[in-house]
C-alpha cells in the first residue's frame, strides 16, 4: 500500500476540479462505462454514485476497468500532449539550435498555449529547456578540456558574455571558474525527466540535483566556497557509478543506488535521510511516518526541513515522501517530477513482481 487514500468525497471534488495535486497518486474507475481515469481527464465528469477509486493503475485493470483514451492513464501525462511530444523531438534534432517565439509561431502554435502546456508538465518553458540544453552541450566541451570560447560556440551563444551569463546563472559561478584538475568535479548527467548536476570526489558523491532546481546556483555556490582550490569539471569514479544506476533507474530496471554518499547536514539531518533510503521503491511515507520511524514523532516539521535540505536527490528519496492525505505536498524539482518518479517506481515494482511470480518454485 503505497498511502491511504483520501475519502472518496475528496477525491471526487479533485475529480470535478481537475485538481492535479492527486494525479498519479489515486484513478476514478467509472462503473457506468467500465473505463478509469487519471483526476485531471478532460472528459465530462461522471456522477458520484458511479465512482469508486484505486490507488494504481493494475488495481484498476485487475477489477475489470479498461484505460481511458483521451487521458491515457498508462502513459506519463506529457506523453498525451502533440505539441510537447513535437516540440521536444524537434529539440532533440536540432540540439544547438537558438530557438526563439518567432520559431514556435512559424510551426503553428500559439504562443501562450505552449508556454502553458510546458510549464504545468515541466516546470519550465520550451524557450528554457531549450536553453538548457545547449549549455549541456557547453559543459560537455569544458569536460573535455575545451577552452570557454569553444564551449560558448558549441552551445550557439550569440557572444562570450552571454554564455557566461546563463552558465553562471543556472550553476552559481562562471564556466572558467571550473578547473580540469580539482579535488571535486562536477558532471552533468542527462536522464528522461530533465538534466542533472553531480558533484564528487574520488570516493564518494556529494550531490545530485537536477539542473532547474531554484537552489542549485546557491548549493554549487557554497560548495565551490568550501572546497579547497574550487570545483574541477569532469567525472570522478562515483559520478560514472551514478549515471550508470540512473541509466537503470529510468528505463526501470533496478531500483538500487548503490554509490558511496557524503551527506553534509546535521546528525538529525542524517537520521531523517538514513531513513528516507529505507523506504522501498514503489512505496512512500508521509513526514509522520519518518518522525515515528526515527523515534521523534513530535519532529514532523523538522523532518520536513531535512527532507527540503537533500542534496542528493533520487538515491536519498525524498521524493517518496508526501502528505498525510496522500497529496504529493512540496517537492524542489517539481510535483510533476514527483509524480513521474513515482509512477517510475510503480512500474518497477509491478515488473519485479511479475517477475518473481515467474520463476518456479
Amino acid at each position: 500500500m503505497l498511502f491511504d487514500l483520501p475519502s472518496p468525497d475528496i477525491l471526487y471534488d479533485a475529480l470535478v476540479a481537475r485538481d492535479d495535486r492527486y494525479d498519479g497518486q489515486a484513478f476514478v474507475c467509472v462503473h457506468s462505462t467500465g473505463i478509469f481515469c487519471r483526476l485531471t481527464c478532460p472528459a465530462r465528469k461522471p456522477l458520484r454514485e458511479n465512482c469508486t477509486f484505486r490507488a494504481t493503475v493494475g488495481e484498476c485493470i485487475e477489477a475489470g476497468f479498461r484505460a481511458c483514451k483521451r487521458c491515457h492513464p498508462l502513459q506519463a501525462a506529457a506523453q498525451n500532449d502533440p505539441v510537447i511530444t513535437d516540440l521536444l523531438a524537434r529539440l532533440e534534432d536540432r540540439p544547438d539550435h537558438r530557438w526563439s517565439e518567432p520559431d514556435i509561431a512559424r510551426l503553428g502554435y500559439d504562443l501562450s498555449t505552449v508556454r502553458r502546456a510546458f510549464k504545468r508538465h515541466f516546470g519550465m518553458t520550451f524557450l528554457e529547456m531549450a536553453r538548457q540544453r545547449r549549455l549541456r552541450e557547453g559543459f560537455e566541451t569544458l569536460a573535455l578540456g575545451g577552452s570557454v570560447m569553444t564551449a560558448q560556440l558549441d552551445a550557439s551563444f550569440e557572444s562570450p558574455s552571454a554564455f557566461r551569463t546563463a552558465f553562471a546563472k543556472l550553476l552559481g559561478c562562471a564556466p572558467s571558474d571550473l578547473k580540469s584538475d580539482g579535488a571535486m568535479r562536477a558532471t552533468w548527467i542527462p536522464t528522461t525527466l530533465g538534466d542533472m548536476i553531480a558533484i564528487s570526489s574520488s570516493s564518494h558523491l556529494h550531490l545530485l540535483e537536477f539542473v532547474d532546481r531554484k537552489g542549485l546556483p546557491a548549493e554549487l555556490q557554497k560548495m565551490q566556497a568550501h572546497t579547497p582550490g574550487g570545483l574541477g569539471i569532469g567525472r570522478f569514479a562515483p559520478a560514472e557509478q551514478a549515471a550508470s544506476e540512473l541509466d537503470d533507474y529510468f528505463a526501470a530496471r533496478s531500483g538500487r543506488f548503490e554509490t558511496p554518499l557524503a551527506m553534509h547536514g546535521t546528525d538529525f539531518y542524517k537520521r531523517v535521510w538514513h531513513a528516507l533510503q529505507t523506504i522501498p521503491a514503489g512505496e512512500t511515507r508521509s513526514y509522520g511516518d519518518i518522525a515515528r520511524q526515527i523515534g521523534q514523532p513530535t519532529a514532523v516539521r523538522a523532518v520536513a526541513r531535512a527532507n527540503g535540505s537533500n542534496q542528493i536527490a533520487l538515491m536519498i528519496p525524498c521524493h517518496r515522501v508526501i502528505g498525510a492525505d496522500g497529496s504529493l505536498t512540496g517537492y524542489a524539482g517539481g510535483l510533476w517530477r514527483k509524480q513521474r518518479l513515482i509512477e517510475i517506481e510503480r512500474d518497477l515494482k509491478a515488473t519485479q513482481a511479475a517477475e518473481r511470480r515467474s520463476i518456479p518454485a
